[in-house]
């Protein structure tokens, strides 16, 4: 599965990141090495986090369901209404 960012959003990383290694790390890069750049991050580590976003989203879904599931066990009644 591929995800492909917004033209705008790439631009405005790669901007990003250019800056911040000139800014942080002295290193003069021009835009066509920095895609370069930002592509092995994606090819490389996007999955990662990509992967951590949904175990993560997983969780707090169990949590969610379980909370209904609790609600729901007390609305259960016994016979004779007690």
């Amino acid at each position: 599965m591929s995800i492909e960012l917004d033209p705008k959003l790439r631009e405005e990383l790669v901007s990003s990141l250019q800056r911040y290694l000139d800014d942080e790390l002295s290193v003069q890069l021009g835009g066509f090495d920095v895609q370069f750049l930002l592509e092995f991050f994606e090819n490389s580590l996007a999955c990662h986090y990509y992967n951590q976003g949904l175990a993560d989203a997983l969780k707090a879904f169990e949590q969610k369901a379980s909370e209904i599931g609790e609600l729901v066990y007390e609305l259960e009644q016994s016979p004779g209404g007690k």
